[in-house]
């Protein structure tokens, strides 16, 4: 599953590398992430998009929506 989420409360590179930090504990195949969003690639058979969101929720940013996208 690839999907790109929306991402309230960044501001920074930090906010950035906070994101990113977090993402790479997950076992997700890819991500990118920029300054309000990310795009992450994952096997929906090991996780959901849910894991995903609290992953960036927990580092105190808000998803405001996920987009699907066509592989």
């Amino acid at each position: 599953m690839k999907e790109i989420i929306r991402i309230e409360g960044m501001s920074c590179q930090h906010c950035v590398a906070a994101v990113e930090k977090k993402l790479s504990a997950l076992k997700l195949k890819s991500f990118k992430v920029n300054i309000g969003s990310a795009e992450v690639e994952f096997d929906d058979s090991e996780m959901t998009n849910k894991t995903v969101q609290d992953s960036i929720e927990d580092v105190g940013y808000k998803v405001v929506s996920i987009e699907n996208i066509s592989l």
